[in-house]
């Protein structure tokens, strides 16, 4: 199933994870997805499934691959949960690239979920109107949210009647359900308030009836196709924080490319200089940059291997520790210095930069999308790439092509990309 809402802020999250948790506690395999290119909500499903979360997205990734990405992950799962992102329709031009987008591509049915403060029949206009937007994209039925009392719940079960749609059941207002908001992006599974939202979905919603109406056959012809094992030695850079924001299917392809080492550059230790790929992907490292300046042997080491031209691929917070210094309201700290470039992250010039990105590098197309209150220092650096946004309007984002380093703020899809193709071309 995916899971909507007609908005943001109705609780498809806290449902999502709720419903993820609940059968996985009754002894289900849960594989989880999470629509866009979110990667705070894939480490909660992560944690509470067992099984990495994976992005689905079809801005920055063909429709085929997106297929064969689910397929590929759903193999040996007993039930495929996608969360879906802001609102139902909600995409990067109009509807495309939307969760119903999503659902549509993949032939599931979407379970929505509905904000009924305040309201009662008035949500028979809303529904219908879902319902009916478009047909060929199956809502199986609804989950209400913050219901008041059983009897506005029974006048939505009426809106569900008169309709013709599945009531799958009710989430009441509660304390634990506000706090579980409240804790978006944090290990949620350990608290007891989140135990609370398992039982209360245990107990309002027909979770059993849920599996009747959403089980499909698993179409087996888009899972197949193994990537050829290769023998490259891959450094990628991973911890809680700092460096954090990476795709689980760009780990596992990197994994068939050749051996992988995860290491931590916050630790004071050595890159391995017979590393063929080195992968800084992003994260916060403003909030650590005293833990990465301690660990001067990793970022000597780190400066060594570019200079002498090893492949660099940074994004966004890799990007960052690449460069010559991060300012803080603390002072001024040196990172690598392996790109000539200051970043600040000081209060006084944080400035919001988002949405998706697209571009082309040595005549190959790449999208990705870009996140980040830090800015360069001074004036914008000059950029080797050009960088649109996702109407195809110029964006400011530099793309470094120094040494054989490719890094900028956006982070970069490359699922369906041989990403050592980008590198043959050096500079």
């Amino acid at each position: 199933m995916l899971i909507a809402a007609p908005t943001s802020g109705s609780g498809k999250t806290t449902v999502a994870r709720g419903l993820m948790a609940l059968l996985s506690q009754n002894g289900m395999k849960v594989q989880p997805y999470k629509c866009g290119p979110d990667y705070i909500d894939t480490k909660f499903h992560t944690r509470v499934c067992g099984r990495p979360s994976v992005n689905l997205d079809t801005f920055m990734a063909t429709a085929s691959h997106v297929r064969k990405l689910y397929a590929h992950y759903a193999k040996e799962a007993d039930a495929c949960i996608v969360e879906g992102m802001m609102g139902m329709y909600d995409g990067y031009d109009r509807d495309h690239g939307s969760s119903a987008d999503i659902a549509q591509l993949l032939g599931i049915p979407v379970l929505l979920i509905v904000d009924a403060r305040s309201a009662a029949y008035s949500m028979a206009a809303l529904l219908k109107g879902f319902i009916g937007f478009r047909p060929e994209v199956r809502i199986c039925g609804v989950i209400f949210n913050k219901v008041g009392s059983t009897r506005h719940f029974e006048m939505l079960q009426q809106v569900c009647d008169d309709l013709g749609i599945e009531c799958f059941g009710y989430l009441p207002k509660h304390a634990a359900l506000d706090q579980g908001s409240r804790y978006l992006g944090l290990d949620f599974s350990q608290h007891a308030e989140f135990q609370q939202l398992v039982e209360l979905i245990e107990k309002h919603v027909d979770w059993q009836r849920i599996i009747d109406c959403t089980t499909l056959p698993f179409r087996t012809d888009e899972a197949s196709g193994t990537p050829q094992q290769g023998n490259l030695n891959i450094a990628v850079a991973l911890n809680s924080e700092s460096f954090s924001f990476i795709y689980q299917e760009h780990l596992d392809i990197l994994r068939k490319m050749g051996n992988v080492t995860l290491f931590d550059p916050e630790q004071n230790s050595y890159l391995d200089p017979n590393t063929d790929l080195l992968y800084l992907p992003g994260g916060y490292p403003e909030k650590h940059v005293e833990s990465l300046v301690h660990a001067e042997h990793m970022r000597t080491s780190i400066k060594e291997y570019a200079e002498k031209g090893g492949r660099i691929l940074a994004e966004c917070g890799g990007m960052m520790y690449l460069c010559e210094k991060i300012l803080t309201d603390d002072g001024e700290l040196p990172m690598c210095g392996a790109l000539p470039y200051t970043i600040t992250a000081r209060k006084e010039h944080r400035k919001l930069s988002l949405g998706y990105r697209q571009m082309q590098i040595d005549g190959r197309q790449l999208r990705g999308h870009e996140f980040h209150y830090s800015q360069f220092l001074g004036d914008l650096p000059p950029t080797d790439v050009q960088v649109y946004n996702a109407k195809g309007d110029k964006v400011p984002t530099p793309v470094f092509r120094h040494h054989n380093i490719i890094a900028s703020y956006t982070h970069l899809y490359w699922g369906d990309t041989n990403i050592l193709e980008l590198f043959e071309n050096e500079k």
